[in-house]
């Protein structure tokens, strides 16, 4: 049997997901989200919590463990030369995604959030008398042949997001570049995220615990992970011998292009909404902002204004990354990155507070 109408579906339970719902929720609105994974949900990423992201999971109520680090730290694929920038203001959190995502789904059962568990297989869009007389503006199809119906609907399904697919929305990706994550058994050597350099792509290391690190890389399809840490001979020596302590985990690829984040009653939001790249490693502070506004939007019954909120919230990040990606695909660029950023302390650093705050 479907559940009853609520006021607002989210469909896709990972991070952005469980935070547009809570906030639904908290403003007294009706949620069901939708999700087919059971247990924490896990992603590669380099799960490293900018001190922005902190604050805006505290303003949800949802507090984590967690490893601080203080800044950002770029080093040349040798280790020759590095740049380092501690924030101007507050610390990150390097952070478990598991142990995140267990965070956000408490707060959500907390705040009445109602967990459906089931895959949004169709979506089917109501006219508009029909939405003000049952209060159905729209209509997710399961793959167990159900229907649930709302009044609105946030599409938080991540980077292959099918409900970005159904509304119309999507626009393709390049398909150059993808994500491979692990983590090893070693102490952090820096209260810092390392970003290491090399020729085709790079390497992020986030301290997880007082015993643990993650290490997520980013490069071309097909780059097996042990490739890409033999492609930076600094962190490759740090891990020689190492014990990991988790399997590769993948992701890509990491663009994806939308005509608009909005279609009628339907929102995108997160990776959904369209992704440039996971470079800067401010994706999460960016999804948990748009949710934000997603949220108002609705409330305010004013979709149209969701558009506008998202570009302005998303530009400095679409902005730099996408500056940034289609610079370092120049070799000469990726040599003199590094060299270049230590040279010019102030700019590394502004550029690196605008990530953080």
């Amino acid at each position: 049997m479907s559940p009853d109408p609520a006021e607002l579906l989210v469909v896709g339970g990972g991070p952005v997901g469980l935070a547009a719902a809570i906030e639904a929720r908290t403003a007294g609105m009706s949620v069901t989200m939708i999700e087919p994974r059971t247990g924490p949900v896990d992603k590669a990423c380099g799960e490293g919590l900018m001190p922005g992201t902190v604050t805006a999971l505290a303003q949800l109520g949802v507090c984590v463990q967690g490893s601080p680090f203080r800044g950002i730290r770029y080093v040349a694929s040798d280790g020759s030369t590095t740049a380092t920038h501690h924030f101007s203001a507050g610390v990150g959190l390097g952070v478990r995604r598991t142990v995140l995502h267990a965070a956000l789904a408490r707060r959500a059962a907390e705040a009445g959030v109602i967990r459906h568990s089931g895959r949004v297989v169709g979506l089917r869009r109501t006219g508009r008398e029909a939405a003000a007389r049952a209060g159905i503006g729209v209509e997710v199809e399961l793959d167990d042949g159900t229907a649930i119906g709302g009044n609105w609907l946030l599409g938080c399904d991540g980077l292959h997001s099918l409900i970005r697919r159904e509304a119309g929305l999507e626009r393709g990706s390049n398909r150059r570049r993808f994500g491979i994550r692990r983590h090893a058994a070693v102490s952090p050597w820096a209260d810092v995220v390392e970003v290491h350099w090399s020729a085709i792509g790079e390497a992020y290391v986030t301290p997880i615990s007082d015993t643990e690190v993650g290490i997520a890389v980013l490069g071309p399809r097909g780059w097996s992970f042990d490739e890409a840490v033999a492609a930076f001979p600094t962190l490759a020596r740090r891990l020689a011998g190492v014990t990991w302590t988790s399997s590769a985990r993948g992701a890509g690829p990491l663009q994806q292009r939308v005509s608009s984040p909005v279609s009628g009653r339907v929102l995108l939001v997160g990776d959904a909404a369209g992704y440039v790249d996971a470079l800067t490693g401010e994706g999460l502070r960016i999804g948990l902002a748009c949710a934000h506004a997603a949220v108002q939007a609705v409330l305010t019954g004013r979709p149209q204004d969701y558009p506008s909120d998202w570009r302005s919230l998303t530009r400095e990040y679409r902005w730099l990354t996408s500056g940034l990606v289609t610079a370092t695909r120049v070799p000469l660029v990726r040599r003199v990155l590094v060299p270049v950023a230590a040279r010019l302390p102030s700019v590394f650093g502004a550029a690196v507070d605008a990530l953080a705050r």
